[in-house]
């Protein structure tokens, strides 16, 4: 069942949040072992959680709207009394004492968390595959990844154990692994989702959403989770709109810009006629196709990896072993010095000290203005081409991924093919505008595929209505993995 449903059911008195969440438990008991999407479970504490929500029910006291729904969380926001490590062995042992804003409003809203879920350490990866606990595997082919850094949030929707979970997206790690695992992830625009709590991977960047089955399982989440948060200094303002009901199905008049010259080399054969294929969609609903051109996006990955190895080399440097993280057994004669660079050594694992160095170079004196100002400066043209491109039409639409899911370990020894995977994704983070990955296809052997669709600053109505008009059309979303 969708998160919609469940909620429905339990206020209808159909079933009790007790029902619901110990049939996921048993789902997550039965299908774990083979997927590795979750790093922690708090089974009892979930059931505690229940209980009272449906004590709250009998008691005749209103209801949230997302009373009862089962929930897992990125293993990179904090959730008071239960570990939170971002897959990196720098953090084992961390329990937060305070909830993420996004876990508080989930709470409110009357959600169960069933517990925290894999990712690539501290967010940084496409696969999953550089988690310090293990990889996590993709629902509908167990030797494929299923994308980064929010696999574990993905797998956890696709294999059914969870009919919600909030993933974050710095370069596309939740639209990226929701295309691959054939769910719906949905960045909102920067600023739209409060960041406290979230362990910070590129400030400028790092964006929370959901990841659902359906559109409007993401909208209600995207209502609960959304809107100016004061503990958070770039949350905004911006008042949140009534997402649900600007669900019609009606996209008569919309305008959909394809850059054509955008999707040529490196796309393979079966995402292409996929994409095309939900483009006629489209068309046949009303919408009108717009070709266009954005002429700085293939700048978006160099940029891209300067800006956010920048970011994370200053956000990452209070793990040093003294204030924050894991600290490495010392002898009586070691350094200051020593220390430090143990206790991170020890702690990071390969990924996140190869970013690292590459953003403590691109900020090093003598080296500022040829790469981090450079790339700034692109990320100011490519801002300005999308602004040009909404003067002339609604909407933005691309692939999502290249690719459908690649093997595990298949680009591990080759980063740059591994971060070539975000290339339709990381231009929303540089710029900050809101996009959703929406199931459309798959390939030959089965492989789910996704479009993605980007929209104005804000304008996450415009956004949703177009992808819930292409899910009435389409049955991809209802599609699930024969995993048993």
């Amino acid at each position: 069942m969708t998160a919609k449903d469940i909620a429905t059911q339990i206020a209808a008195g159909a079933t009790t949040a007790v029902a619901v969440c110990e049939a996921h438990l048993e789902r997550i008991k039965a299908v774990e072992p083979k997927l590795s999407a979750f790093n922690t479970v708090t089974a009892e504490r979930a059931l505690a959680r229940a209980r009272a929500l449906d004590a709250h029910q009998q008691s005749g006291a209103p209801l949230g709207p997302l009373h009862g729904v089962p929930v897992a969380i990125k293993d990179n926001m904090c959730t008071a009394g239960v570990p939170t490590t971002a897959s990196s062995k720098i953090l084992r042992g961390f329990v937060p004492p305070y909830d993420a804003t996004v876990v508080a409003r989930l709470a409110a809203a009357g959600a169960v968390v069933l517990g925290k879920t894999n990712l690539d350490e501290f967010a940084m990866g496409s696969s999953t595959e550089n988690s310090a606990l293990g990889s996590t595997k993709n629902p509908w082919a167990l030797d494929r990844t299923p994308g980064g850094s929010s696999g574990g949030s993905a797998a956890a929707v696709a294999g059914d154990m969870a009919p919600l979970a909030l993933g974050s997206d710095t370069g596309g790690s939740i639209r990226q692994p929701a295309a691959l695992c054939g769910i719906v992830g949905l960045k909102p625009t920067y600023g739209r989702v409060s960041r406290y709590g979230l362990m910070a991977f590129a400030s400028s960047l790092d964006q929370i959403g959901p990841l659902t089955r359906t559109v409007a399982d993401a909208a209600l989440a995207f209502q609960a989770i959304g809107g100016h948060d004061a503990h958070d200094a770039t949350s905004s303002t911006e008042a949140m709109p009534d997402l649900l009901a600007s669900l019609t199905g009606d996209i008569k008049g919309l305008r959909v810009g394809v850059p054509r010259a955008f999707l040529g080399e490196g796309v393979d054969a079966p995402v292409l006629a996929a994409f095309n294929a939900a483009m006629g969609a489209l068309a046949d609903r009303g919408a009108t196709l717009v070709d266009i051109e954005l002429p700085h996006a293939g700048y978006g990955i160099p940029v891209y990896y300067l800006i956010a190895t920048a970011e994370a080399s200053s956000n990452l440097a209070r793990y040093d072993g003294v204030r924050y993280g894991h600290r490495t057994a010392t002898e009586k004669d070691d350094t200051l010095l020593q220390m430090y660079e143990r206790s991170r050594d020890e702690g990071f694992g390969a990924e996140v000290k190869r970013r690292i160095m590459l953003g403590t170079y691109v900020l090093s004196a003598g080296y500022y203005d040829a790469y981090y100002l450079k790339a700034q400066q692109v990320r100011t043209l490519l801002r300005q081409d999308y602004d040009r491109v909404f003067e002339a039409v609604d909407v933005v639409a691309t692939p999502t991924t290249p690719t459908p899911a690649f093997k595990l370990g298949e680009k591990t020894s080759d980063p740059i093919q591994m971060y070539l995977n975000d290339i339709f994704t990381v231009s929303a983070n540089l710029t900050g505008l809101p996009a959703i990955s929406v199931p459309c296809g798959f390939s030959a052997d089965r492989l789910p595929i996704g479009f993605q669709l980007t929209a104005r600053m804000f304008d996450e109505t415009t956004l949703l209505r177009a992808a819930d008009a292409y899910q009435r059309d389409t049955t991809f979303h209802t599609e699930a993995p024969r995993l048993r």
